[in-house]
């Protein structure tokens, strides 16, 4: 997305969202804890992905042996993920499945 004076160019296919600044005092106070909030599900969410993925790549590559060892820390880092409201309980129930089912 570029700007060009007050026109904004965006692609016909891309969605996009013009964010506008709060004015209120508790709007700007939302605000800026929504952004520390963010970082730290964002860092929740690729903690539980990078976990995964690599137990999925294991398994792909024939490990099983190492793919059950990592077992644990994926449900660790699914379980924080849920208990923090990253993701919701049933998200977090079925991704727990779908690990202990790729690794038997």
């Amino acid at each position: 997305m570029r700007e060009r004076g007050n026109q904004l160019a965006v692609s016909a296919f891309r969605r996009y969202s013009v964010h506008v600044m709060p004015i209120i005092k508790s709007a700007k106070k939302a605000l800026r804890s929504a952004k520390r909030k963010r970082v730290y599900n964002v860092r929740r969410q690729n903690a539980m992905n990078d976990i995964t993925k690599k137990l999925e790549k294991l398994v792909k590559a024939g490990q099983k042996a190492e793919a059950v060892a990592l077992v644990p820390s994926a449900y660790k880092a699914i379980d924080k993920a849920a208990k923090k409201g990253v993701i919701k309980k049933n998200t977090a129930a079925r991704r727990k499945s779908r690990v202990a089912s790729i690794t038997k």
